[in-house]
Parts: C-alpha cells; structure tokens; sequence
C-alpha cells in the first residue's frame, strides 16, 4: 500500500493518534509535504482531540523563544541572590536541631554541623533595587529587566533527579524536557535548524543528555546538542568525495524506503526519521553558519567577553581552562539562535557544586558568567527580541547555610545540597522585571513568603508561551501526562 492511500484510509482520529498526536505532528506533515515526502493532508483533518492545540487559545502568548541557562551542580543563592545578615552574625554556631531533625543530607554530618555566612557583600542595584552579590556587578545592571524567585523548593536533593526534576518536571527517567514539550505544543519557526538546541560548557552535567530528552513523544522533539566551533553536529558534514547530488540521491532513496516502512508498520518515529533526514540536509549549511561569528561586530564580541581567557584562575581541581571564552560564545549562538526561530536553547554549564572551596569556585564561575548573560540581556534588547524571548536562569537546587564537614575534607569550605529554599530568575518574554518574588527565613533554610514550587516554574513558563499547563498533555500507555505533572500554578505576579 502506498503512502497516499495510507492517508486517505486511515480515520483523522487513529492517522494524528499514531503520528505522534499534535500540534507539533501537524507542522511535521506540513514539512513532509514540502519536501514531498507525504501526501497531502486537508485542513480539517485537525487534531480535534489535541489538548495542546486548546492550551494555547487560552491566553494570547507573550514569548516566542526561550533561552534557559541551566547552571548544573547547584549554584549558593547564599552567596548570590539571597543576603542573609542574621546567617553571616551567627557563622560558627549550630542550627537550631529544629530545622535538621528529619532532615536528610548528602554528606553534612548532622552532629557537628555548624552555620556558615557568606563573604559576599550585597548591594541594591537599578531602580528596583534588588540585592544582588558583589560578584555579579554586570548583571546588576539588568536588575530592572529580571524578576529573581527567592522561594523555589524542589523535592529531590542529589543531582541528577534535581536536574531531572528542574528540566521535565519529574524527578525519574524517561519524560519530556521543557523544551521538547514546547516544541510539541508549538512546534518551531525554524525551517533549517531544529526547534530545540543544547549548547555545553564544563566538564558536563550528572543528568547528560537525559536532561534535553523527548522522553516518550517522537524523538524529533528532543534536543540536539551543538559544538560551538568545528562541525556543530558530529558526522553532519559530508564524507570526502560524496558530492551534493551523490547525497541528495541517497537522502531520496532512503526517504522512499522509509515511506514504504512507515506505510507497513505506521510506526510514528518513522516519520520522525524521515524529517531528521531533510533537517539534517538542510543543516548542513545553516549550522556552519550559525557558528560563523564573522558577521558579529568586535563590538558584540567585545560585549559578550569572547576571547576572554581565565588568566591565573582556575574552577574545580585546577581545571577550567577555555570556559571564559566558550561560554561568552554560547550566550552569543543563543542569541543567534533565537534569531534564526528556534523555539528554545539550553545553556548548560558544570559544575557549580561546591562542597568545597566555595569562594574561590563561586568566584571562578561568576566571573566566566555574568558578563556573557548581561550582555545577552542587553544584546537582545537592544535588538527589539527581549519582548518575546524568555531568558531563565537557575540549577537543580541551592546549598545549604551551613558549611559542609564531610569526613575527610577540610570543615565548612563549601556548603551541601539544600532542596528545600533557592533562587531562579527570569527576563524578557512577558516578565514583570525589577522584582523579587518570595522570601527565605533568616538562615535561608526556608521559605516564609510566597512558597514556589518547580511545577508552579513550569506552568508559569507555559503561560507566558499561551499554553494552559494542565491542556498541554500527551496520552503515553494509558494517562495523559503534562510537564507539570499533577501540580503547578501560574505566578501571575510574575506576568507583565
């Protein structure tokens, strides 16, 4: 049977049910036409059973892209976003057993664990006069632009459920990234790079790929993770002697024969490999280009910090050599990205898990930091784009107040993980900036204002992209599962 006739007899319901159900399926056909490669589909054959198609009428959607920075390992909200006076009086005492009775660590021994305050001094910055810490001087800059959650509490507290929890809203394997569910309920305005992209820096992250996956929806929707110089996707260039048409050839009788296969076992990731194929074809040249920064100003470069080199300064275990520079190249490819429509980009950099030497780390990785991301801020608004493009920043988790005395290492150098109370922020896309949200008791430990969980995170972000967290679900054996699980509530304080 051939793929026409497979179109024409299948029912709407059982044809978008089997081809991956939704919005995202739908720009998939409409790609597949245009290359070809699928019969036509007529206008009502919509997914009248999508709820994502419902979630996003609900609201008109303020952002259009998202660039979410996720800084993997846990960065000290102590020693960044959230002052402590009463912590930095009490240094050297034990905390109340109160707040540690039924408390579990990951290496803090309980008994003589004692309180650790932060060298850092903080300041109030912009109009807004949010607190910000002294190693974060251009960032402060954009303290009108950012709306900094000082209340967000997770349940996991070692890092790769807390990175999973963070990225799909779940602590367990085998869900969706936010990005991959983005995708899914809007698709992406991107023709020749994919809606969804992974840029790296570090030594790479506990979760790895686990955090971009698309879980159980089609595999086009995952993240691709791109190199920020030589060939941006591995094995995306051509081997030597195949020509362009010797290519396209043997793209076209691959697609044939995956048609056939798709048309016999009406397998959905089929149809996801037959467009990975095309993408890949087409990426050949937008991706050399994206990377391409010859067409940037020395000005842009200049204001991003790439070229930076760390001098003298070293991260974890002496290592950290060449971050300065990628990292100012990231931030800048995210911009590049977002121009060209893709839907959303991930940041990722490890490690900020300072169980030890936590000045010197926090040092280090600020410095490599705040440049590049305030001049992202800024570059995008400059460029008319910080409207519509959601800039997050946040990790897994915080640390706790106090210092970490895990056997065998020198006491109180570095804090441990601490689920329980720890700063986000957000910019652009629809966000009310200059503001904070939430606060913390005295030592941190909790929060006392305006609790915000990850899921209430994630339904809030959706919001802002029009779709109704609880509408945006795909059926996977038997329940129709959402991004936000069974939680979640919109901020609406944070909504411009």
């Amino acid at each position: 049977m051939n793929m026409d006739k497979w179109v024409k007899e299948k029912s709407r319901r059982e044809f978008l049910t089997t081809s991956a159900s939704g919005i995202g399926t739908a720009a998939l056909a409409s790609l597949l036409q245009e290359e070809g490669l699928l019969a036509s589909v007529t206008d009502d054959a919509q997914p009248e059973s999508r709820s994502s198609q419902d979630a996003g009428s609900h609201v008109a959607p303020k952002a259009k892209a998202c660039i979410f920075i996720f800084m993997a390992g846990a960065p000290s909200q102590i020693d960044l976003f959230d002052p402590k006076p009463k912590l930095n009086e009490l240094h050297g005492k034990p905390l109340p057993e109160s707040f540690t009775k039924e408390v579990r660590f990951a290496f803090i021994q309980k008994e003589s664990a004692v309180l650790m305050g932060s060298p850092r001094t903080f300041r109030p910055c912009g109009d807004s006069g949010i607190e910000l810490s002294d190693v974060l001087p251009h960032l402060g800059s954009c303290a009108d632009d950012i709306a900094l959650i000082r209340s967000m509490h997770t349940e996991a507290f070692n890092h790769h459920p807390g990175q999973l929890m963070m990225n799909t809203g779940v602590p367990v394997f085998g869900r969706p990234s936010m990005g991959s569910w983005l995708n899914y309920g809007l698709g992406s305005e991107s023709r020749n790079l994919p809606g969804y992209v992974v840029l790296t820096t570090g030594r790479g992250t506990s979760g790895g790929a686990s955090n971009w996956s698309s879980g159980f929806l089609p595999t086009s929707y995952q993240g691709v993770r791109f190199r920020n110089q030589g060939e941006p996707v591995l094995n995306l260039n051509n081997p030597a002697g195949l020509s362009d048409r010797m290519q396209r050839e043997s793209l076209e009788a691959i697609v044939a024969l995956n048609r056939n296969h798709l048309a016999r076992i009406h397998d959905p990731e089929i149809a996801s490999r037959i467009a990975a194929y095309e993408l890949a074809y087409r990426m050949q040249s937008a991706a050399p280009e994206l990377i391409d920064l010859s067409d940037e100003t020395q000005a842009t470069k200049d204001l991003y910090g790439v070229g930076r080199e760390e001098g003298e300064m070293r991260n974890y275990g002496g290592r950290g050599q060449g971050e300065f520079h990628a990292f100012s190249t990231n931030c800048l490819l995210a911009r590049r990205l977002v121009e060209r429509g893709v839907r959303f980009v991930n940041l990722y950099h490890a490690t900020w898990d300072h169980h030890a030497r936590l000045e010197k780390g926090v040092k280090f990785n600020c410095k490599m930091a705040d440049q590049p991301i305030a001049a992202l801020l800024k570059d995008l608004k400059k460029r008319g784009l910080l409207d519509s493009t959601l800039v997050v920043w946040g990790g897994e988790f915080g640390r706790t107040p106090l210092g970490e005395n895990r056997q065998g290492r020198d006491s109180n150098t570095g804090r441990d993980h601490h689920p329980f109370a720890f700063s986000v922020w957000m910019a652009g896309g629809g966000v009310r900036g200059g503001q904070v949200l939430g606060k913390t008791d005295e030592f941190g430990w909790n929060p006392i204002e305006d609790p915000v969980h990850i899921n209430d995170f994630h339904a809030t972000i959706l919001h802002l992209f029009g779709l109704e967290h609880r509408g945006l679900t795909y059926r996977f054996q038997g329940r129709d599962f959402r991004l936000t699980d069974v939680g979640g509530k919109v901020l609406s304080s944070l909504v411009g």
